[in-house]
């Protein structure tokens, strides 16, 4: 496998996105060639997965056929009443055998990608009106930003140093992992990366004579953070076990599985859930969560809503004033005795 993670994923969606395009009609292949030059693969892996589900409703409840040949003909018959079903439908709803359900975040998505597929069909003239636009998005409640308070980031750290709180079995794994579980959450808590960053970082990206490690941010774009000496001491702990290990040559990856591979998001995000559990059961924590947890903890040192948004790599500052929210809250609490009513 190659050294670089962000490579071999990109190849592996653009495959994903091939496979898929062979059960949608063949007017949609276009459509992705033209979102190429704009969206990451990712994205467009997302649109082609929302899109067959779309088809898919169609070809069953509306046109009686196969997904893949549903027509431009049949798509301008396509009314908006008709794709409002659509969203209701994706409330509980099976896909190839599996069963399915949205939310109002997950409705609000999938109704973006058949937007972006009216308006591109539209404006091609391939379709005489655009119906999708005429849909209202679904209301997505806002959820509180939930985050591990001081004394929870040390307990899970102590945890991945001592875990008393775990099962026997999880403290039998942790033996053989302990040094680069402590790294991977005091990385996560001490810079706020995201778990594809995480998990897309080889050694020779970190730099200790500057503190700092080159990352690959959503889009490609390369940067460089700098981390504190909590984080540089609990990677030197990593690196050192890890050099030791019997590892292929050509393996470059940070952080390793114990089949001496790449370790995956996947398996980090469970990393996560295991300690977390155990230090606050009531709070199922994420890395994404982790995230949070420094965003707000960064915030509430430097009161700068910009150099939060800049170390956590937000295109839109309206993005990090969900921190900026936790904050407030804090705020409002710690007045809350100052006005006296009687003396």
């Amino acid at each position: 496998m190659s050294s670089n993670y962000f490579q071999d994923r990109d190849k592996n969606n653009i495959e994903k996105v091939s496979n898929y395009l062979k059960s949608l009609p063949p007017y949609l292949f276009n459509y992705f060639l033209d979102l190429e030059p704009y969206t990451s693969t990712l994205s467009r892996l997302n649109y082609a997965m929302d899109l067959r589900v779309f088809f898919d409703f169609l070809a069953k409840y509306k046109f009686m056929c196969k997904p893949e040949n549903v027509t431009l003909e049949q798509l301008n018959k396509v009314t908006a009443d008709d794709i409002s079903s659509y969203l209701s439908y994706l409330s509980y709803y099976t896909f190839n055998g599996k069963n399915c359900k949205n939310s109002e975040k997950g409705k609000a998505r999938k109704l973006s990608s058949i937007r972006s597929l009216f308006k591109y069909l539209f404006n091609k003239e391939k379709l005489t009106s655009n119906v999708a636009s005429k849909v209202t998005t679904p209301k997505i409640h806002q959820k509180d930003i939930l985050r591990l308070e001081v004394d929870e980031v040390g307990k899970l750290l102590n945890q991945a140093e001592n875990p008393t709180l775990l099962s026997k079995q999880q403290q039998g794994f942790n033996k053989h992992t302990q040094e680069r579980d402590v790294a991977m959450l005091t990385l996560f808590l001490g810079t706020g990366i995201r778990v594809s960053e995480c998990v897309g970082l080889n050694v020779e990206d970190i730099d200790f004579d500057n503190n700092a490690f080159k990352i690959t941010r959503k889009g490609g774009n390369q940067v460089i953070l700098y981390f504190g000496e909590e984080v540089a001491n609990a990677l030197k702990n990593w690196i050192e076990v890890r050099n030791q290990k019997k590892l292929p040559p050509e393996e470059k990856a940070l952080f390793i599985s114990l089949q001496n591979r790449r370790i995956t998001v996947r398996a980090v995000e469970n990393l996560v859930k295991k300690y977390s559990r155990a230090v606050t059961p009531l709070k199922k924590i994420s890395p994404h969560k982790l995230r949070s947890t420094y965003g707000t903890n960064l915030y509430r040192e430097t009161g700068d809503i910009y150099i939060v948004a800049d170390v956590l790599g937000h295109k839109d500052v309206n993005t990090t004033k969900k921190h900026y929210a936790a904050i407030s809250e804090d705020k409002r609490r710690s007045v809350a005795e100052i006005v006296k009513l009687r003396n």
